[in-house]
């Protein structure tokens, strides 16, 4: 296993707020680093304040909390190489790893049996052309895919983009999630019912526990 390790922002003990495994106790490794700058960016904070740290030691940290799930996230996970081994680690302690990554890096090299959550970049973020769409060959009914809306447009954007890919039978779910404090969620629900869309309405939890920008939750 490499020593050169990673440069973690934090580690910490919360509930999953979002995907399938919303209300389920998670422990979060937030990596630092990011190449994006969504304009709805609620982690500026992890582009560049980190500590290194050994790939035995993160194991170690993580162990402590003693929770089966595990969650990867950043910033953006996949700018730094040694997360593949990390995850590939915690797979073989019998962890559950969810990796929370932009549709802006390549997914297939990680491992197998972490479950991908790939955030597609819709207009509204000003990233959408850094989506890389040779990633959706590679997504397996463990992966989802998130999309973060914050208009009308954004919801028309991200609906032509789940029935091109057929992403609701190809995924594990597709997730539509609005822009906190940009949109009413109510507006996004009414839009899926009315188009009959296969998808999965969700809220971050974790912003309703506690006040929006709190950090290590």
């Amino acid at each position: 296993m490499s020593q050169s390790g990673l440069i973690v922002h934090e580690i910490y003990s919360s509930i999953q707020g979002e995907s399938t495994w919303a209300g389920l106790p998670c422990i979060f490794v937030r990596l630092t680093f990011c190449d994006l700058r969504c304009t709805y960016c609620d982690t500026t904070h992890a582009f560049y304040q980190g500590v290194r740290k050994t790939l035995p030691d993160i194991l170690e940290e993580i162990a402590q909390f003693d929770c089966p799930l595990v969650e990867i996230t950043g910033g953006e996970p996949l700018l730094q190489k040694n997360v593949l081994p990390l995850m590939a680690a915690l797979a073989d302690s019998d962890k559950t790893v969810l990796l929370e990554t932009s549709g802006a890096h390549d997914i297939s090299p990680v491992d197998r049996r972490v479950h991908r959550i790939m955030d597609l970049k819709t207009p509204g973020s000003g990233e959408c052309a850094r989506n890389l769409w040779t990633n959706i060959p590679h997504l397996t009914p463990r992966d989802e895919v998130k999309f973060v809306i914050g208009s009308r447009n954004d919801y028309e954007w991200s609906r032509g983009k789940v029935l091109e890919y057929d992403l609701s039978t190809r995924c594990r779910a597709v997730l539509f999630s609005p822009v906190f404090g940009r949109i009413e969620p109510r507006e996004i629900v009414e839009w899926m019912l009315a188009d009959r869309l296969r998808v999965r309405f969700q809220l971050q939890l974790h912003k309703f526990i506690w006040p929006p920008d709190a950090r290590g939750v």
